[in-house]
This record gives C-alpha cells, structure tokens and sequence, in this order.
C-alpha cells in the first residue's frame, strides 16, 4: 500500500541529541530530524543518564515540527549506581517508546549500536523497517575504539538486518564495511548547515586591513591539533604582518592552548580567542573571514567546513577522515595532517591567492549538497524506496 507524504511516519532512535545538560550533542541529529520533517511526520526518542536527578523524568516538545520525547534517568553513583544504571536505562527506553503517537511506518537509527536494538526489536515483532545513519568515527583506523566481542556482534547482526546504512562520509562506508558491517544498500548523507549561513557571498569590508583566517573549534587538542596551529602562526606572524587570526570556541584544552600562545608571543592583535559562540554568531564570524582553518588528527565530516563553503569561504585543512571528499582545488588547499611546515606554506599561499577562488561558485556547490532542502529530500526519498 502506498503511504502519503503526509501520514508517513518516521521514528528517530538517537544515541546522542540535544538535551538540557548539553544542547550542542547531537545537534547534526536534530537538523537531520528537522530537515526530513519538511516531508513526513517525524518523532525523535533519546534517553540521557542525568547527573543531577534521582528518578526518570520524561519531557516531551516540539523543535519546529519535530515531536522530541526525551528520558532521563538517574546516571547512579558508585557500584550500586553501576549496576542499577544498565536496568534504569532500558527502563528509560521503554517509557520514551510508550510515549510515540502511533504506528512509526519506518525507524530511523542514529548512532550505533545501543539504538539499534530497540529497531531490530520492533523490524521482527512489528515489521516496521529502519535506516541506520552512522557519524561515530570510531571505526576510523585513526581513531580504532571499535571494541568488544558482543558489541562487534550486535552491530553486525544490527547493520546487516537494516533497510539501508547511511555514513555520512565515504570514508566512514570503507571503515564500517572493514569491519565486517555489511549491508547491500549503503549510501552517503551529508550533513546539514542552517539557512542563515548561506546568505549572500559578498566581498568582506571592514576597518581593519588585514587578512582574517578563521578557525572554530571544541578545543580538544588529541584530535583537534589547536597546538599545531598556535604553533604555525607563531612561525608565520615572524614572516608577514598582513593577517590576523579568530579562535572560537571553548573546551577542556582551552585554558592550555590560551597558555602555550601566550607564552609563544603572540600579540593580542593578531590572534583573538572569542569563547563559545551560538549559530548565528558562528555564521556572522564566517562572513567576516577570509578563510577558513582546520588541521585536525582526526575528523569525519566536519560541520564548520560545510558551514565555511556555505558562507563561500575557501578552506586550509589537514587531509584526514572525510576531509578530501569535501576540499578540492576549487575550495580550498589540503595538506598531510600533523605537517607544521606544510601548513605554513599552505597559508602563505592562501593569504596570496583567497580572492582567485569564487565564493558564489563555492557557495553554490555547498548549497547543493549541504541545504536543508536537499538533505531532507534525499532522506524522505530513500525512505519512500524503503517504504513504497
């Protein structure tokens, strides 16, 4: 029987989402949910393990038209907390799947592998089909924390019974399929950028003469590499005085690459920290730049590169995870990750030559692939192909 635009009904199962103790987890999820639900009738189901509550607690809204039921449950303290914590959160589960208004026509799985039970559950009592789409880079040969006998059994029995497998990266399909994560309907899904950083590319007029690199960061050094960024622009600052950098973000290592730039000499002129920004600062930033920085170890598909190209800024990054199928020559300049001499010289280059690249042509191609619009329709599209 065909199903409507209209009564379709997608269930979104996530591993990590928005929530009152974190707001910025998950939140590619959330823009997921909220893209596809501009063409179906979406519910998202997300259970936390609270630390400051002592019983479950359920909150159920809306995010524009998307109906969010979230659990939390008490996250237990000690040994006793340990063992009553795996029961609290099936627990948790059930209660935010009691909560679901009628029969779901698909189950959207998001993050392995936890949530991926529950949908299997429902695929054999029910019949009711689901999709996996998969952001943990845990599968990367670079970040090898994909453990454990039982987990590595349960994803696969999981990956294998699902409909489809959405990575969001190539890069990530290749690693997933590696480790024995075999489905016949794999399939890429970008990631989403708000409306609002696609406005207009226009040629950036400001007080200040100096070239603008930007760099936006959770300051987490091991995968981040801020260090080996402070590190470059010390070097670079000694050779030219004709640009100036802006850090945003805050994180766990933000106190120590603030230090190690201090104790570098780096001018306050030339290098500003501004602290946690929200999307919209974060997109009003990006217009202001010249171009975009990033010199990760580690990445998958990183949400400020497709943020940088949706303001039509070309980008310098290190050439890890998904990062090439993002940068090619007409958006930016790759270089080896952890190569401080290579990166110097990339931003040589990139202060010499930002204004050969076509910001309408850069923003334009992002839109394509990055928009609202476009995912949510290539999403409710495979689903259709799911669910006739």
């Amino acid at each position: 029987m065909t199903t409507s635009p209209a009564s379709f009904h997608s269930l979104f199962l996530a591993a990590w989402y928005p929530n009152r103790e974190d707001a910025m987890s998950g939140l590619f999820v959330r823009k997921h949910a909220d893209a596809v639900s501009a063409f179906c009738q979406v519910t998202v189901v997300y259970v936390h393990a609270g630390s400051q509550i002592r019983q479950q607690e359920c909150v159920v809204h809306y995010y524009n038209k998307v109906r969010e039921i979230i659990v939390y449950y008490p996250a237990g303290k000690g040994w006793k907390g340990k063992i009553k914590k795996p029961f609290a959160f099936l627990k948790a589960w059930r209660r935010g799947l009691k909560e679901v208004e009628g029969r779901p026509s698909l189950v959207h799985v998001n993050i392995l592998t936890r949530t991926g039970i529950p949908a299997l559950c429902m695929k054999l009592t029910k019949g009711i089909p689901y999709v996996i789409t998969e952001h943990w880079s845990r599968y990367l040969p670079s970040r090898n924390s994909y453990h454990g006998v039982l987990r590595k059994l349960l994803t696969r029995l999981v990956v294998n019974q699902a409909a489809a497998v959405l990575p969001i990266t190539g890069v990530l399909q290749e690693a997933m399929i590696s480790h024995g994560l075999k489905n016949k309907n794999y399939q890429v899904i970008n990631n989403v950028v708000d409306d609002f950083f696609f406005e207009p590319a226009t040629t950036v007029v400001r007080e200040d003469a100096r070239k603008h690199i930007v760099h936006i960061s959770c300051f987490d050094d091991e995968p981040k590499n801020l260090s080996g960024i402070i590190r470059v622009l010390s070097r670079l600052i000694t050779e030219r005085d004709d640009f100036r950098v802006t850090i945003a973000g805050t994180g766990k290592d933000a106190p120590k690459i603030i230090a190690l730039a201090s104790s570098l000499n780096i001018p306050e002129d030339r290098l500003q920290f501004t602290g946690e920004l929200i999307p919209e600062e974060i997109a009003s930033l990006l217009h202001s730049a010249d171009f975009f920085l990033l010199f990760s170890h580690n990445e998958n598909a990183p949400v400020v590169i497709s943020e940088s190209l949706a303001c039509g800024k070309p980008v310098v990054s290190s050439s890890v995870g998904g990062i090439p199928a993002m940068i090619n020559n007409s958006n930016g300049v790759l270089v080896k990750p952890a190569d401080e001499d290579g990166l110097k010289e990339a931003l040589h280059y990139m202060l010499d030559h930002f204004k050969d690249y076509d910001a309408l042509a850069i923003q334009k191609q992002a839109h394509e692939k990055y928009s609202y619009a476009t995912v949510g329709k290539t999403i409710f599209e495979l689903y259709r192909k799911v669910v006739p």
